[in-house]
């Protein structure tokens, strides 16, 4: 397959009603300590089954206010991404199962000690077609 994943987990989480759309990033490029953020990016992957299946890794880290917002954001990101993304078609793949690799944990920012939560998930995908 030659999908680039990471656009499409963050045009899922973006579309997704719990997640206001405009702190969902794949980039820190121009973001400012203290905005709340979804941060997505890819992890690693690796092709199971030539043209047809391939796993990619995302790590996500949300920032927050407090360690409790940015905690209660993280699962609200895991239950959209465990939950609600697989089975999902977008731009030519679709999302066969997606399992966690680990889940989501305290992880300050090492810089500005802000407060942030990091997990991590496998996504299968497939060609729709």
């Amino acid at each position: 397959m030659r999908v680039d994943p990471l656009p499409l987990v963050l045009d899922f989480l973006k579309s997704s009603p719990d997640i206001p759309d405009d702190i969902v990033t794949g980039s820190l490029v121009g973001r400012n300590v203290g905005e709340t953020t979804v941060y997505v990016i890819q992890s690693g992957g690796f092709r199971i089954r030539r043209d047809r299946l391939d796993r990619f890794d995302f790590l996500y880290d949300v920032y927050h206010q407090t360690p409790a917002e940015a905690g209660a954001l993280a699962y609200v990101v895991r239950e959209y991404l465990l939950e609600q993304f697989p089975d999902t078609a977008l731009k030519g793949a679709r999302v066969l199962n997606v399992w966690e690799v680990s889940a989501p944990q305290w992880n300050p920012d090492k810089e500005s000690l802000e407060p942030a939560y990091t997990g991590e998930v496998a996504v299968y995908l497939t060609a729709d077609d």
